[in-house]
């Protein structure tokens, strides 16, 4: 994990617009919202905000928004800033690069005012979905001639706070100790991980606003999905042709074909990887795979594991 200092800018401008080209961006928000809305999200998210006395949000990789406003244990100086437009712009730039920063392993920013923030991607296999976000902290107590910086700031952004009240509100910041921030990092990322596990049963099950012919195709696909499965033999078995269908499922799944029917294979193989009995190489075959190593190469882009090593997780619960 990467801590980057982010200096303050005279111009600020909209929210952040972070360009994802490993993800289609309705599919992700609308897979992000499933997941923010579930149970498990949710205890874990009680959970950890009564541990660690910090905000915690699960946001899309596109987010116009400041992830902890209106939260609870947002930060009281933070609250002040977001009340005022210019400031909550600068915050939003704040959040874009730390989002741009941290595509690929957890990272935390010293924002102008002095406070951390840590962004920790969640991925869908090798795609990137969105972020875990915890922060608003100080890693170390902050001192006078902090606050006098910050406080020159907020009359740059025309915060109407006076002195006192933003003073108290800063000093009342959480204080994190570096070594213990590193822990709640930590946390996030196996958390990150099992959400990884998570959005992959969600995403399949998740139900759009789809056309009766992608819900035939889909049950025609689970039906079929441990033979031999072309898109060309789907696409008839719904009375379409291979160019409208390809254009159509994609449309309303947010993956093509061929992606589509990985991730079924792979869903069923997780049930079967629950029988100790059955070799991997069985199972492989048994989903629909022609050959291991096939089977072991998908089920680790969408899983972010092997099958084995999931397996292994599974005994270890």
């Amino acid at each position: 994990m990467q801590t980057t200092i982010v200096a303050p800018e005279k111009e600020t401008t909209a929210g952040p617009a972070l360009n994802n080209g490993h993800a289609n961006g309705n599919a992700s928000r609308s897979l992000i919202e499933a997941l923010a809305n579930s149970r498990v999200y949710q205890d874990y998210e009680r959970a950890f905000t009564e541990a660690t006395g910090l905000a915690v949000s699960l946001k899309p990789v596109e987010n116009w928004q400041l992830p902890h406003h209106g939260q609870r244990k947002e930060n009281p100086f933070c609250s002040l800033l977001a009340q005022k437009s210019r400031a909550c712009s600068a915050c939003l730039q704040v959040q874009e690069r730390l989002c741009q920063s941290a595509a690929r392993t957890s990272q935390t920013v010293v924002c102008p005012v002095g406070l951390c923030d840590t962004a920790v991607p969640v991925r869908l296999g090798d795609r990137l979905i969105g972020f875990l976000h915890t922060g608003q902290v100080f890693r170390r107590k902050p001192g006078t001639a902090q606050f006098d910086r910050a406080f020159k700031l907020t009359n740059e952004w025309g915060v109407a706070a006076d002195r006192a009240t933003l003073q108290h509100a800063y000093f009342a910041g959480k204080v994190v100790p570096a070594r213990q921030h590193e822990s709640v990092v930590k946390l996030l990322e196996i958390f990150a991980q099992h959400l990884s596990m998570l959005g992959n049963q969600v995403f399949f099950q998740q139900e759009n606003a789809e056309p009766p012919v992608i819900k035939r195709a889909k049950e025609y696909i689970l039906e079929h999905q441990t033979e031999e499965l072309s898109l060309g033999q789907v696409a008839r078995a719904v009375n379409t042709s291979t160019f409208y269908f390809c254009k159509i499922f994609k449309k309303f799944t947010g993956i093509n074909f061929t992606d589509y029917l990985s991730r079924a294979r792979i869903e069923k193989a997780k049930n079967l990887l629950l029988n100790p009995n059955l070799r991997i190489s069985e199972i492989a075959f048994e989903v629909g795979f022609q050959s291991l190593t096939h089977f072991n190469r998908v089920f680790k882009r969408i899983l972010g594991q092997s099958p084995t090593e999931y397996r292994e997780q599974l005994r270890a619960a």
